[in-house]
């Protein structure tokens, strides 16, 4: 025997064993718990992330951009897992609101969603969706917005920071601009293709055919086209066209609403506009 108050010991086939003590047993049982508990749970959570992509998938089959109550958004933007980017326009397009820029802005919102849809490089790493005042109020509330139309990035890991919302008042909502932002927060680059607008051919060939036309029942009797007060007269409404605001919108391209930065105000003429 050993000493008194020595740990015992035994023999067996010359070789010395010892025994744990008797506590151990407990704090290995939880360590075990604790391990399929985390094991359990990092499961549950892939489980939970893969079935909110499948469900985004699925919507983004049917169309390009889907529409976000509040709860949807709670579930698929606000509450992890999540390891993808959401980019939410919050926009007002019911009649009674009278928001004629949410229509044009919802526009290039739509040209864009589709031209990553429909893009080779499409994946499961982007979606856009939209949040209607009259269907998501709680989400304006929770955000404290009290403007539309905006545009919000929604990162794969933490919060939006003041970069992830879209400076529409200096910037404007051109599709190619939005995707530019795009590419800056998110390195997805969206080519974007618009459909062609065969308007512009439609007019002209309608004006030559007037022209034409009348020149074919005036043919006997051209000297209108000789008369210099008629070339006057077109010649000064041309310069009046080129020299008029519309001229300089569509050179320079301004935004269409402007931010009074004293107090806040949107105003859709900028106050200093006349002297440009």
């Amino acid at each position: 025997m050993g000493a008194k108050g020595a740990p015992s010991r035994r023999r067996q086939g010359g070789r010395r064993l010892r025994y744990l003590p008797t506590g151990s047993f407990p704090f290995l049982l939880l360590l075990l718990l604790l391990c399929i508990q985390l094991g359990g749970g990092q499961k549950k959570k892939e489980n939970l992330l893969a079935e909110k992509v499948e469900q985004l998938m699925e919507w983004s089959s049917r169309r390009s951009i889907f529409r976000m109550n509040g709860d949807k958004f709670r579930k698929f933007i606000k509450a992890p897992p999540r390891n993808y980017s959401m980019i939410v326009m919050f926009t007002a397009l019911q009649p009674q609101r009278q928001c004629s820029v949410c229509r044009q802005a919802n526009e290039e919102y739509q040209i864009l969603a589709n031209s990553w849809r429909y893009s080779s490089a499409f994946c499961n790493k982007l979606f856009f969706s939209m949040v209607d005042y009259d269907e998501g109020t709680d989400v304006f509330q929770q955000l404290n917005m009290n403007s539309a139309p905006t545009f919000m990035h929604f990162p794969a890991k933490g919060r939006p920071k003041r970069a992830d919302t879209f400076d529409l008042q200096r910037i404007g909502f051109a599709a190619e601009q939005l995707a530019k932002w795009i590419a800056d927060r998110t390195d997805v680059h969206i080519r974007v293709f618009r459909p062609p607008n065969y308007s512009g051919t439609i007019a002209l060939a309608l004006l030559v055919s007037l022209v034409g036309g009348l020149l074919y029942l005036r043919r006997n009797n051209l000297e209108f086209i000789y008369n210099k007060t008629g070339w006057a007269m077109v010649s000064l409404c041309i310069v009046f066209a080129m020299t008029s605001g519309q001229m300089w919108n569509h050179i320079r391209g301004p935004p269409y609403a402007h931010k009074n930065p004293h107090n806040g105000q949107v105003m859709l003429l900028s106050p200093w506009g006349w002297f440009f």
